[in-house]
């Protein structure tokens, strides 16, 4: 493979975007880097594997993952500076990008190789082109915290940015992030994007609120960009700061965090969703109680309140 500017006689450190669904989006430039790089170091190598068997490439693979970057990066540098060349793969998009690649392209800058990146799919910029929200200024953040409060602070940190807000979220976990997406920065203009550029693929276009509701409602698959309306604008409908959703969280009991937020009162309604999915009381309880840092008690009395109001809004009375 020809290399140029790195150091003489030494590999180059190849990132390469791969499909985020559709095989067809890989580029012809991608194909030859991975045919022709001395290994190619996949996220999950049997996913790869695949992925280069559909293309007809044979390749040497090993694994660089969350779990093995840094020993991994060790050895890739070894190879690097035998003068071998590896491609550095995720299961879909950009390496480094929400997924492993960080570390080793820290690794090899601070060493002096050649880093090259070969674009190509990446879910975020799919999702935020076909949203309809503006894409001259936006914030990818990726993955929230997964506990509760430290999702809830970096919502708080991010409120009052004037740009759209990018997150990724896994299917399980959208219900509890779009509510405090709602508790904090208060129903903003929304978009979930998923299962891009595959056979399903769906966006959806609304509210913080309706998307809650959709959620609740459908328990969509697959993995989802979620995008929110940055934090000066609005329009008809909105609530762009959050005091009116934070006033609907008033009331039920009279606990706040430090930024105004009814802890024990969005406890009590997850809880109360958790029991509608088959959750028992105290198991749903114990969970939120667990996750916002309260009293499980007071959580476990407003939750019988608060499952009532849910039964009531699904039957319609």
């Amino acid at each position: 493979m020809t290399r140029d500017g790195g150091a003489s006689g030494k590999g180059t450190l190849y990132l390469v975007a791969t499909p985020i669904g559709n095989i067809a989006d890989i580029t012809e430039r991608a194909k030859a880097v991975l045919a022709e790089a001395d290994c190619v170091a996949a996220e999950d190598t049997r996913h790869t594997g695949l992925l280069l068997h559909r293309l007809g490439i044979d390749a040497r693979l090993m694994s660089y993952h969350e779990h093995n970057e840094a020993a991994r990066a060790e050895q890739i540098i070894g190879m690097l500076d035998r003068g071998e060349d590896v491609a550095v793969v995720s299961d879909a998009g950009m390496p480094g990008i929400s997924d492993p690649g960080e570390v080793i392209v820290s690794a090899a800058v601070a060493q002096g190789f050649r880093v090259v990146p070969v674009p190509g799919p990446s879910a975020f910029v799919a999702a935020l082109t076909a949203s309809g929200l503006s894409t001259s200024r936006f914030f990818f953040q990726g993955f929230l915290p997964r506990k509760a409060a430290d999702r809830r602070k970096t919502l708080k940190q991010l409120s009052s940015l004037p740009v759209t807000l990018v997150f990724y979220e896994a299917p399980h976990r959208l219900t509890r992030m779009l509510r405090d997406v709602a508790a904090v920065l208060g129903n903003r203009r929304c978009v979930v994007a998923r299962e891009l550029t595959k056979k399903f693929e769906e966006i959806r276009r609304g509210t913080v609120d309706e998307m809650l509701e959709w959620a609740g409602e459908r328990k969509p698959k697959g993995e989802m960009v979620v995008m929110v309306e940055g934090g000066v604008q609005s329009g008809p409908g909105m609530d762009c700061q959050g005091p009116k959703r934070r006033g609907q969280l008033q009331g039920m009991v009279g606990t706040e965090s430090s930024d105004g937020i009814d802890l024990i009162g969005v406890a009590a309604m997850e809880a109360a969703q958790l029991v509608a999915e088959g959750w028992s009381m105290r198991d749903a309880t114990s969970e939120m109680a667990e996750a916002y840092g309260v009293s499980r008690r007071e959580v476990y009395s407003r939750a019988h309140d608060a499952y009532d109001e849910l039964e009531k809004k699904q039957k319609g009375t």
